[in-house]
């Protein structure tokens, strides 16, 4: 079997497309998924604190801080199915493009997106594989994109809005583990991809 391709929306951007040969190449719903992976990160991102949509798992579990939260704001389905199919992933011409999504999603795939001025410029969310590998591709994404100059996160010093396991069950670094090798790969996203600093004035 291929290895499954990602869908990649921009949280107040321009730009909903996916990768592979055509959009059979990724399950349509992902596109949904990662269109509300990108808002989650980009609402609930601060200008001095960015949370992932991995960060939000195990605070919304029965008992976590933030129980109830996935069902706060629903997804916008007039703008999600808006226009032919047939543009939906095609860039500019999805009709997703300049509306706003909506919806929440609470595991690995979203991240916030900060400029060198360490400002939040909206979020990044990618779906259609495992939520670890999502995660990863976001990662890398953000870093080549160069806007990840995240000021701080839910994680200690350089994990900052990392995905994070074994942790309590309910608190951000609780997201649920993948296979070996990508969690690997999620644990050293920091040393392989290090976020970026905000050069002093």
């Amino acid at each position: 079997m291929a290895p499954l391709t990602c869908d990649g929306p921009l949280a107040d951007s321009q730009s909903i497309v996916f990768s592979g040969d055509n959009r059979g190449d990724q399950y349509p719903g992902a596109r949904i998924i990662a269109a509300q992976k990108a808002t989650t990160a980009n609402s609930f991102s601060l200008p001095g604190l960015a949370m992932s949509t991995a960060n939000c798992y195990g605070l919304v579990q029965p008992g976590g801080s933030a129980f109830g939260f996935q069902e706060s704001m629903p997804v916008n389905t007039a703008a999600v199915y808006d226009g032919p199919a047939s543009d939906w992933g095609m860039g500019e011409k999805d009709p997703m493009v300049n509306q706003r999504s909506g919806g929440i999603n609470v595991f690995g795939g979203g991240l916030a997106l900060y400029d060198e001025t360490g400002t939040l410029l909206g979020g990044l969310g990618t779906a259609g594989d495992t939520s670890c590998t999502d995660h990863i591709v976001s990662w890398r994404l953000r870093h080549e994109l160069g806007l990840d100059y995240v000021p701080a996160g839910m994680g200690p010093g350089a994990v900052k809005d990392n995905m994070m396991f074994g942790g309590s069950g309910l608190d951000p670094a609780s997201h649920p583990r993948c296979d070996p090798a990508a969690n690997a790969i999620v644990e050293d996203l920091p040393n392989t991809h290090p976020t970026r600093t905000v050069a002093p004035k």
